[in-house]
């Protein structure tokens, strides 16, 4: 065990004696997390949230009750400060406006969106129409934001339709109503449907923690933590890396000569992967909060996280050491799983945003479960609300450490 821990405090050691590995494990995220913090406003602005006002365009072509229980939503007062909606008639002008990053989405509720989700005629029922979202790529947070309260809108509307129709078959079958008069009491419980889900108590926001203090969304809870993560993952395959070079120079075999094993080498190396991997997501979150004043949320949980992070990234850094067969295919397959998993977890653009099917595919990457975990943290949450996130992360490494091993094992990797 001692030869272990002096293995991987060696390997940390020289990670931090190397400039071009340091800038890209903590200068370029870094760099990256303020440069995001200027285009957001958070910086720029003395804005704690960089999140309020967001323009929006409402264009209701719909004659019915759900169009206008929408528009009345957004124009509420309980989203008053987070949204600014503007009357729209014309859905070109409204996607030019979107274009030119005068708003950042266009809203359209089509013509009939009622009709097909209440209909008059239960018995010949229409196909039923999407509300249209047009956002603005350049705002991905705030077309986020948009896009949620669209869902919780539409998620509330749908509820209220399922319920209506058990409601009405239930009637029916008990023999409360005859079933000329369900036609009537359908659109009775749509019309309540619609007015319910228009009104402000559809979307709560929440502006406390659990302890009742004051709670405001930072725009940097976001990104910094999607940066480190990002960069998380070039550390530990340039941690693999390190591993197949001393191979090739034929360090590894020199080791062996001395009463050391191959399990001590391989963990060692492994140990110090790990060790790299959480100095730096430490060092990222302690910076961030220095200079930017961010809030990361309960400090145990937070750390218990990085932790989780860190093995979750290991995994995926040893996957990639057990496949490759130099320390350049490495470097290159490393630097494109980094921005792939970069863009599938978040840590660009919101997973909201993504398509379903790439949404359920982003659960393979890290940056996934973290951003959810210290998101949910920097929203107030602790370390009981974040077990998910951190079991998901555990038994992705502990998966990838299990496929990792056999390969290695069947491969000799750790015997030079």
């Amino acid at each position: 065990m001692k030869k272990l821990f002096i293995i991987g405090l060696k390997d940390l050691k020289i990670v931090f004696r190397d400039k071009p590995a340091l800038i890209m494990m903590l200068l370029a995220p870094f760099l990256l997390t303020l440069g995001l913090g200027l285009v957001s406003g958070r910086l720029s602005s003395g804005s704690s949230s960089g999140i309020n006002n967001i323009p929006v365009i409402l264009v209701n072509q719909d004659e019915g009750q759900l169009g206008q229980a929408l528009v009345d939503l957004f124009t509420s007062d309980q989203l008053a400060e987070l949204v600014t909606p503007e009357l729209l008639s014309d859905p070109q002008a409204a996607r030019q406006q979107v274009d030119d990053d005068i708003s950042t989405a266009m809203v359209l509720i089509p013509a009939g969106f009622t009709e097909s989700v209440i209909p008059t005629d239960p018995q010949n029922p229409g196909p039923t129409l999407k509300i249209d979202i047009y956002f603005n790529p350049t705002r991905p947070t705030s077309a986020g934001v948009i896009k949620t309260i669209v869902d919780e809108f539409i998620s509330r509307v749908e509820v209220g339709r399922v319920s209506g129709e058990v409601a009405i078959t239930q009637l029916i079958q008990n023999g409360l109503i005859q079933p000329q008069e369900a036609m009537q009491i359908a659109q009775e419980i749509g019309i309540g449907s619609a007015e319910s889900a228009g009104t402000s108590d559809a979307i709560i926001l929440k502006t406390s923690t659990n302890d009742g203090s004051p709670m405001e969304f930072d725009v940097l809870a976001y990104m910094a933590p999607g940066m480190a993560l990002m960069f998380l993952l070039f550390t530990v395959s340039n941690g693999g890396r390190s591993l197949l070079t001393e191979r090739a120079q034929g360090t590894l075999p020199r080791i062996l000569v001395s009463p050391t094993t191959s399990s001590q080498i391989l963990g060692g190396k492994i140990f110090g992967i790990f060790l790299t991997g959480t100095v730096q997501m430490l060092i990222l979150i302690v910076a961030s909060t220095v200079f930017f004043q961010l809030s990361w949320g309960d400090p145990l949980a937070v750390l218990v996280l990085v932790l989780a992070s860190v093995i979750g990234a290991v995994g995926w850094g040893l996957l990639l050491t057990a496949i490759a067969r130099t320390p350049g295919q490495i470097s290159a397959v490393g630097t494109a799983l980094m921005l792939i998993f970069g863009i599938m977890g978040g840590s660009f653009v919101s997973r909201d945003m993504l398509p379903g099917w790439l949404k359920t595919l982003s659960l393979v990457t890290p940056n996934a479960w973290g951003l959810d975990g210290f998101q949910t943290l920097a929203l107030g949450g602790t370390l009981r609300n974040i077990m998910t996130p951190i079991l998901g992360l555990l038994v992705m490494g502990i998966v990838l450490f299990g496929i990792s091993s056999y390969l290695f094992n069947r491969n000799g990797i750790a015997k030079g």
